[in-house]
């Protein structure tokens, strides 16, 4: 894992949650999750494509995630609606958008962002991702 990868999404992260948000967040060193599979009830993903291929994954918990974007959009939700869910895609591909201006020299492309809901899901990632 090269930081000239990471950090650029680290920092797309921390200025969305403050600018858009109101919530200032804190991160410990990055790692390399040991079990990939292990994601929380709401994922949203977008993949990444061209010099450097990978994906961008922002995962909460059910209610975290029902918090988070009623604070973005300020409309008080009481469940996984289909707003909470595009609020989510709509904060990973924010994510992935503003971290790839960071990263020009590896002419990235990023996907359409997707949800994922549920307990028991699986992805299949790319070897070496």
């Amino acid at each position: 894992m090269q930081v000239k990868y990471i950090n650029p999404f680290l920092h797309a992260s921390v200025n969305l949650f403050r600018d858009y948000i109101g919530i200032e967040l804190s991160h410990d060193a990055p790692f390399v999750n040991p079990e990939p599979q292990n994601l929380l009830e709401v994922s949203g993903i977008i993949g990444l494509a061209g010099e450097t291929a990978g994906a961008v994954v922002l995962s909460f918990e059910r209610d975290t995630a029902i918090q988070v974007i009623s604070k973005l959009t300020g409309k008080p939700y009481q469940g996984l609606s289909s707003e909470v869910l595009d609020g989510v895609g709509e904060l990973v591909n924010i994510i992935a958008g503003n971290a790839k201006k960071d990263l020009l020299e590896f002419r990235i492309a990023i996907s359409l962002p997707g949800v994922i809901t549920g307990h028991e899901y699986r992805i299949k990632w790319p070897a070496n991702v």
